[in-house]
């Protein structure tokens, strides 16, 4: 711990010493400018091609900016194209750039200078994320959408640069949350001068248009930018954004040191509060706790992100314990009992001081315009029912019911109360703890018969959430990670893709979502929340549901 307190003063002084050789004379007030924060998942990569997860996201957000964005409310709009243009029939994208968005100055400009973005740019961002030889996660926001070549592959002219100003993106067909898609940093513009400059070392030597320029990093101990004195971007008052100086990430692993860091005020805002921190500082009701009122500020919203338990429908890679708990949960009332028979209330209560929602409704999360707890109702606390159905399906003291569920040592004291809960209404569930990447494998490769997940949006759609019932999308190449199949879901699917009536689309998503709920392909244990600490004299940081992080408009008092 010490040896972590003397590397982030270590880092600040460094900064600070940055800085002032800069711009002269480092004032006492410099300090209050540096915004500070830390990452203690692993981040690979500063290359948005890779921005698979949110150390990646939040780290690129800073240095890139793409054709749109997302406003406070979540709704895309206009960022380096100034205005856009959908056609009639949702099948053809005009996007037109602003003239004054430049990269930063790097020496893979002639001069040193960075130069004016183009549609061009664009055009060789997105085939870049295509290449097979970028090896990037992120092609799915573009494959099975743009329009196609023979061989089923992104045509040459998906992506057209009609000029340096134009760029014309043309879809197969329509797909209504398509530009929300271009909002994620995979459609982030990079310079095709700095990726042929450093090759895969892109991913530590950045070239980006955002607000902070790329200045250090340090593996395993800090990150620096610095203010990117040439943003095009300015605040309603004409000043120019972002209005700190610099950024500094470290990446503090153990959750208690990086809290005790933050109350030390060496860190500006941490995000989430594991297990190990939640009753220290907030009661059981999500309150903050008397120790810790007015020292920082706590802030809650709705997140883009449903905790649930899945139930494999496809026996074929089923074996020994998982075929037969595979067998038993093929029955409709197995599942719904496993359903009914969780007090989600009293789970949220005991376990995450009620930092998220009850999954009493479908799978689509509350923190979506389309979610409806009164027209999507779903599973509540109902044991006596959940043994009724268990009856009706054959099992009973003389017939129990032996299930196996896999999951992941963090989740190890969650699936406890699980097996209290289903222990209660005469289920027997044996637990299986596996390493996160195995545990991820067994369920992608349909060997895992009844597991725990998580689905984070990748966009704020619900399409993106239903989309792990629709069964084109079988894993492991897509998101159905049940192989659940149903006929008429699959046709609302494919109508909701093509509806532009906002109302209309809302109404077929509730009706994939109820075919959800009654045919219980998952179990929907709670809707997360968003919980920042921030400190005081920090301004201009919200949260929002897809746990953003941007910084160009956040100020330090």
């Amino acid at each position: 711990m010490l040896l972590i307190s003397r590397l982030a003063s270590c880092y600040t002084f460094l900064l600070l010493a940055v800085l002032a050789g800069c711009q002269g004379p480092a004032p006492a007030t410099e300090a209050r400018r540096v915004f500070r924060y830390n990452q203690p998942e692993s981040l690979s990569s500063l290359d948005p091609a890779f921005a698979r997860n949110q150390a990646n996201t939040w780290a690129s957000t800073q240095l890139y900016n793409g054709l749109v964005e997302l406003d406070d409310s979540l709704k895309p709009g206009p960022s380096v194209a100034r205005r856009y243009e959908i056609s009639a029939d949702g099948r053809h994208y005009t996007f037109t750039l602003r003239p004054d968005v430049r990269f930063h100055d790097a020496d893979v400009f002639p001069g040193g200078k960075g130069r004016r973005v183009t549609a061009q740019d664009f055009v060789y961002s997105f085939k870049r994320l295509l290449d097979g030889a970028t090896a990037s996660p992120g092609g799915w926001i573009f494959r099975g959408k743009v329009i196609e070549n023979a061989q089923g592959e992104p045509a040459d002219t998906a992506f057209v640069a009609v000029n340096d100003s134009t760029l014309r993106i043309h879809l197969k067909e329509p797909f209504i949350p398509f530009l929300g898609m271009l909002t994620m940093p995979y459609a982030y513009v990079v310079p095709h001068e700095a990726v042929q400059r450093y090759g895969k070392d892109f991913r530590e030597h950045p070239v980006g248009t955002g607000p902070f320029l790329f200045k250090e990093w340090d593996e395993g101990n800090a990150i620096i930018y610095h203010r990117n004195p040439n943003y095009w971007k300015h605040d309603a008052q004409g000043k120019q954004l972002p209005y700190l100086d610099a950024v500094q990430i470290s990446f503090i692993q153990d959750r208690k040191t990086e809290f005790l860091t933050f109350q030390q005020g060496k860190l500006d805002f941490i995000s989430g509060i594991r297990s190990g921190s939640r009753d220290l500082i907030l009661y059981p009701d999500g309150t903050v706790r008397e120790d810790f009122k007015g020292k920082f500020r706590l802030q809650k919203v709705p997140y883009l992100n449903t905790e649930y338990i899945g139930m494999q429908h496809d026996p074929a890679n089923l074996r020994g314990d998982n075929a037969e708990t595979g067998r038993a949960l093929r029955d409709k009332r197995v599942r719904q009992a496993l359903n009914y028979a969780l007090n989600k209330p009293e789970f949220l209560a005991y376990f995450i001081n009620n930092i998220g929602l009850p999954g009493n409704s479908g799978f689509v999360p509350a923190s979506l315009p389309s979610f409806s707890a009164k027209l999507v109702p779903g599973y509540t606390y109902q044991p006596d029912k959940a043994r009724q159905l268990l009856r009706e399906a054959g099992y009973g003291p003389n017939k129990p019911l032996r299930l196996r569920l896999s999951t992941v040592a963090e989740s190890k004291e969650y699936c406890e109360y699980y097996q209290k809960k289903w222990a209660e209404i005469g289920v027997q569930v044996e637990i299986d703890v596996n390493q996160g990447a195995a545990h991820g494998e067994l369920i992608d490769n349909g060997r895992a018969a009844f597991f725990t997940r998580s689905w984070l949006g990748d966009y704020p759609d619900a399409e993106n959430y239903l989309a792990l019932f629709y069964s084109p999308n079988f894993a492991p190449a897509g998101p159905n990670k049940t192989h659940f199949k149903n006929a008429t879901y699959d046709r609302l699917y494919e109508l909701a893709k093509l509806e532009q009536n906002l109302e209309k689309r809302y109404d077929l998503y509730r009706q994939m979502d109820r075919i959800v709920v009654e045919e219980c392909p998952v179990i929907a244990v709670y809707y997360d929340v968003v919980v920042r600490l921030t400190q005081n004299n920090v301004q201009g940081l919200t949260p929002n549901p897809m746990n953003q992080l941007v910084l160009e408009r956040v100020r330090k008092d």
